[in-house]
């Protein structure tokens, strides 16, 4: 009644390297395609004659699950959209998720951040919901330069907000400042 074991044996031996062989070099006319799928590529006959065609297949798209990169934050910690204030006073209260589309950024952080700095206070709706009003997105713009522009870690960010009681001040003035440079940058360019 007993099944009997049968041995597995693994062969560990390093394999002999093939050798290489150099192509030859052709001086010919190459098509070279990109294709997402490999999918066959028909080229008419008229193509065809005298044209040696090579197609490449895209490599799969990284993961965007995780963390980002430091080099992704850095170039996309200039591409928040914030409007003008005299729209932002528009509207007394924007939705956590309007909030996250304005600087690019997951809920979950932005909710984060909220836990983490005292100056950012939403208001909740019974359902628990998060609604920021202008006055917190412009606190969240002076986070964001400082976690995501100028680098500074969470617990640094606290201690500069605390330790300089007109960091909103000089925010404001460094943003006046930028906004001065890039309309001389955009002028010089136009000259």
């Amino acid at each position: 009644m007993a099944k009997q074991l049968t041995q597995i044996t693994f062969d560990f031996s390093i394999p002999e390297e093939p050798v290489k062989e150099e192509l030859p070099v052709v001086e010919e006319p190459v098509i070279a395609l990109a294709k997402e799928d490999p999918l066959p590529v028909e080229i008419p006959e008229e193509e065809k004659a005298g044209v040696k065609v090579i197609v490449k297949l895209k490599e799969k798209k990284k993961s965007t699950r995780g963390r980002k990169s430091l080099k992704d934050i850095e170039i996309g910690a200039d591409l928040i959209q914030i409007p003008p204030d005299d729209i932002l006073f528009q509207k007394q209260y924007y939705s956590i998720g309007d909030v996250a589309r304005m600087f690019r950024e997951n809920q979950s952080l932005i909710r984060y951040w909220e836990t983490e700095f005292d100056i950012l206070q939403p208001r909740k709706n019974r359902k628990g919901d998060r609604f920021f009003r202008p006055v917190d997105i412009k606190n969240l713009v002076m986070i964001y330069d400082l976690l995501r522009r100028r680098k500074f870690t969470i617990e640094g960010a606290k201690d500069y907000l605390k330790k300089n009681k007109k960091a909103e001040e000089k925010f404001a003035m460094i943003q006046s400042l930028r906004k001065i440079k890039d309309f001389l940058l955009e002028l010089k360019a136009n000259l």
